[in-house]
């Protein structure tokens, strides 16, 4: 018994988090080695993430008997995201409103960091979301499987799975190509993941040597505002969105608890966004569905990202004493819903759409932004984690309302058998 857990993959994760914590905290000199081992870890996962997105989509694709189920996958998950990250801003905003962390905060308790806080606002002016929208249409395939622009990779890849479609008897020996290249690429996954409580204890690592404990009591009511939106968000809103398409939240986040440490540990929801699309297709969604929703979700479905940008606008008013009307918090909602949708794919993106937010209002000073700099990367945790599950739970709900959900695999996808294997 002892042996079984120790060699689950799962607890050697949470053990990897809990000494880079203790490494951070007691040899913070440590803390670039910790960041090189962390992102060599996250390199080997985007490595995969292009082609496996590539092939799943184009499989997909391929083999869908009804192509016109294509646009409609596509539109009904973009109407899903609209709809549930809007309403992640409005509670993140009504819980700001409420609890009114940045109430008597005092703002010289933090440094400003003049040279970061001038590259955010540089980068908010000139974000632009028509050229977000525009950039999706790659110019050159290869120069964004280099990049690994996953936007640009999927259009691709809608068109190609199109064409193969169209292609009869010819295109059968390439499909059979397809189908082999995709096993070879999920079998190196599988390899990769089991360094993760390396990744994982890298990225903790860092960011307690970085950052150090003491850097959250200026912001401790923020944190705990931000970690208990997420929970509310997931347990409540989440959770009703579940029972009203008849599954389990619960046996959902256990089946994907994995993903969920591993995402505690690194930061970032791309380190597991090969093995979320391998585990969405094991607990029942169709191939085709995984394919379109997940790579797409990871850019226009960001439920923590939203509730984070909401939070700290509110936090920052609230901090600077600038009382924001009724109109004026309706104005954030609608520019964070569409600001909000580019915030994927970019270092530091959080910040540039919180930084092109403010820039657009015109009411808080940019400069402010630089209060958060010191506890952001404690509360990416949070955001990457409610990112992932809110982009999991949006692939069973297309799937379902598409009948294209495998309810019997998924009975067995969330047995004690298949979720010993996985985890």
């Amino acid at each position: 018994m002892v042996k079984k857990v120790v060699t689950h993959l799962t607890f050697q994760v949470v053990l990897a988090i809990i000494f880079g914590i203790l490494i951070g905290l007691n040899f913070p000199a440590f803390a670039p080695t910790a960041k090189l081992i962390s992102q060599t870890f996250i390199n080997m996962i985007s490595m995969l993430i292009a082609p496996i997105i590539f092939f799943t989509i184009v499989l997909g694709i391929a083999q869908m008997s009804d192509l016109k189920k294509v646009g409609r996958v596509g539109g009904k998950a973009l109407i899903y995201f609209e709809v549930v990250t809007t309403l992640a801003i409005v509670i993140g905003l009504l819980v700001t409103n409420l609890f009114k962390p940045g109430a008597g905060f005092d703002v010289s308790t933090t440094q400003q960091d003049a040279a970061k806080i001038q590259a955010y606002q540089q980068s908010g002016e000139d974000f632009k979301w028509v050229e977000f929208i525009t950039h999706i249409i790659p110019k050159n395939i290869f120069d964004s499987f280099a990049k690994g622009d996953i936007l640009q990779i999927l259009f691709f890849a809608v068109l190609f799975g199109y064409g193969l479609s169209k292609s009869g008897s010819a295109g059968a020996t390439l499909i059979s190509t397809f189908e082999k290249l995709s096993k070879v690429l999920f079998n190196m996954m599988n390899v990769v993941m089991k360094l993760a409580p390396i990744g994982a204890f890298g990225g903790m690592a860092f960011t307690i040597g970085t950052y150090g404990l003491e850097t959250l009591y200026p912001l401790g009511k923020l944190m705990i505002a931000v970690y208990v939106t997420m929970a509310l968000f997931i347990f409540v809103v989440l959770n009703t969105i579940c029972y009203f398409y008849k599954f389990s939240l619960w046996q959902y986040l256990k089946f994907i608890r994995r993903e969920i440490v591993i995402v505690l540990g690194t930061s970032s929801s791309e380190s597991v966004l090969p093995s979320m699309m391998q585990k969405m297709e094991t607990i029942g969604c169709s191939k085709s569905v995984v394919g379109l929703v997940i790579p797409t979700g990871y850019s226009f479905n960001l439920d923590g990202t939203s509730i984070y940008l909401s939070m700290a606008v509110i936090f920052l008013s609230q901090a600077f004493n600038i009382n924001l009307s009724v109109g004026q918090q309706l104005t954030i909602i609608g520019i964070l819903m569409i600001s909000s949708k580019g915030a994927a794919g970019v270092t530091g993106s959080g910040f540039i759409v919180l930084a092109s937010t403010l820039t657009a209002l015109k009411i808080i000073p940019i400069e402010s932004i630089a209060i958060l700099l010191g506890v952001d990367r404690f509360m990416s945790e949070a955001r990457a984690i409610t990112n992932m599950i809110g982009n999991g739970v949006a692939t069973i709900v297309v799937a379902k309302s598409e009948k294209e959900f495998d309810e019997a695999a998924y009975q067995k996808a969330i047995s004690p058998k298949i979720d010993e294997a996985f985890n």
